[in-house]
């Protein structure tokens, strides 16, 4: 199989020259030499080694508007990034061309509770497999996002709730190892805020709030076009914030937000419900299927099941207490609601809404998007493919 390439910008106007073919395609040489602010001399140094090193090609010249026709630059043809996205009960691989286009996307089912060992196993079997059939010939870079908090510093997780077995597992050095290429890990939600806003409905944004509602809950912040990270790297982390005084989360805390909503939540509460005998319709779920989840609440829902609805509202209530509050402290002009359980619709956004609009300062509110987002299933591999794509298009 095709290992890694292993080169990257070396300066920082190779890095400049690099993003910015990324995000805006094919330039000539005269917007490079704006855009970077350097002498035609200097950037000809920089094509020179960006060529050699494969990372750009000449793409003929340019129409002519009167004068010569100025050269064209473009990302080199033979860039490969591959995205990981973990979730908790799958695992996503794509591979990503240099402008960041899908050419390839595979999910499976995955039990992140069974070990990084097996899980990793499984994602280099997907990686290998996609790498064949696409006739790579080597993979540029890997960005990961795992379902958990994460030291972004030394591409670990640490102490996850719901992965027994991960904390402090070596998993980019483990990645870069068998891939030979550099790998960045990060935790799931900010890697998807990053797909967002590559190809979402917070395309091109600087500033937005991110929040993903999934087996757990959690959130990131776009700020000046990048995630803040925070000192340990778990800012964030919304589904820890304290709601409620009895109920037990996974954490070893009680009250957390994750305890009263989101997937795992829901499947308990419409369990309960469903054995109490207080809703029909998830009994007779429960009796088909043998077990149930968010799915069935929201199926129940539409089919007008009181008990169905009211999950749904009260979950919403809690996180839009939390959510009006992030909104109060950070001001954003869009708020993305993403995760599985997004797919619940829009009940579960009127009811985030409402809580937003009513708990939080009519200025910070005033002409607030808060919308759903449309790439829930691509969004963290895209998000990964573009945290690889920065490993290679930044200097070391």
């Amino acid at each position: 199989m095709p290992l890694g390439t292993g080169v990257s910008a070396r300066t920082s106007h190779q890095a400049q020259i690099l993003r910015l073919l990324r995000d805006v395609g094919a330039c000539t040489h005269a917007q490079l030499v704006d855009f970077a602010e350097i002498g035609r001399a200097r950037l000809a140094v920089e094509l020179d080694e960006l060529g050699a090193a494969g990372l750009i090609s000449h793409g003929g010249k340019s129409r002519s508007r009167g004068g010569r026709p100025s050269p064209v630059v473009e990302l080199g043809h033979d860039l490969r990034f591959v995205g990981v996205d973990l979730g908790a009960t799958s695992v996503a691989v794509g591979i990503a061309n240099s402008q960041l286009d899908l050419i390839c996307f595979e999910e499976e089912p995955s039990d992140i509770r069974e070990g990084p060992k097996k899980v990793l196993a499984q994602v280099h079997d997907l990686i290998a497999k996609l790498v064949a059939t696409t006739a790579v010939a080597g993979i540029s870079g890997i960005g990961v996002g795992i379902p958990g908090p994460v030291s972004y510093r030394d591409g670990v997780s640490v102490s996850p709730p719901l992965m027994p077995g991960w904390s402090q597992y070596p998993v980019r050095d483990q990645l870069a190892r068998e891939f030979r290429c550099p790998v960045r890990v990060d935790n799931d939600v900010n890697v998807m805020a990053l797909g967002e806003r590559w190809g979402g409905v917070a395309k091109g944004m600087d500033d937005f709030l991110y929040v993903k509602i999934g087996t757990g809950i959690g959130s990131a912040m776009v700020m000046k076009g990048a995630v803040y990270h925070g000192a340990a790297g778990c800012a964030g982390d919304i589904g820890h914030i304290k709601v409620t005084d009895d109920v037990p989360c996974a954490c070893g805390k009680r009250g957390c937000l994750e305890a009263t909503f989101g997937g795992a939540a829901l499947a308990r509460g419409a369990l309960a419900a469903a054995h109490a005998g207080q809703s029909p319709v998830l009994a007779e779920r429960l009796a088909t299927n043998r077990e149930l989840t968010a799915v069935d609440v929201g199926i129940a829902a539409q089919q007008g099941d009181p008990v169905a609805v009211a999950l749904i509202r009260s979950g919403g209530r809690d996180l839009g207490r939390v959510l009006a509050g992030l909104v109060n402290f950070m001001n954003p002009p869009l708020v993305v609601i993403a995760g599985g359980v997004s797919r619940l619709g829009h009940p579960l956004l009127a009811e985030i809404r409402q809580t937003i609009y009513s708990e939080s300062l009519p200025l910070a509110t005033s002409n607030l998007p808060i919308v759903l987002s449309e790439i829930v299933e691509t969004a963290g591999v895209l998000g990964a493919v573009y945290s690889a794509s920065e490993l290679i298009f930044s200097t070391p």
